[in-house]
């Protein structure tokens, strides 16, 4: 299992956290999906051999949550 801290700024409320849970929990590989509102950030528990990054930015980025370039 592998995990990765994104940034997130444009999380701001409960809401966001429900709508980013709800598009990550269903993609392949992710396994845990915790979100912290105050810090922005979204915190993932992943099987690296399944999961695919890229597709995972671009799902949030799709919703309107895109992730900060660390």
């Amino acid at each position: 299992m592998a995990e990765i801290v994104l940034s997130v700024p444009d999380i701001s409320c409960d809401h966001c956290a429900r709508t980013i849970n709800q598009t990550l929990t269903p993609l392949a590989g992710v396994r845990r999906v915790e979100v912290d509102v105050p810090g922005k950030r979204v915190r993932l528990e992943y099987d690296a051999g399944q999961a695919d990054l890229s597709a995972i930015r671009a799902a949030l980025d799709e919703e309107g949550y895109p992730v900060a370039a660390s």
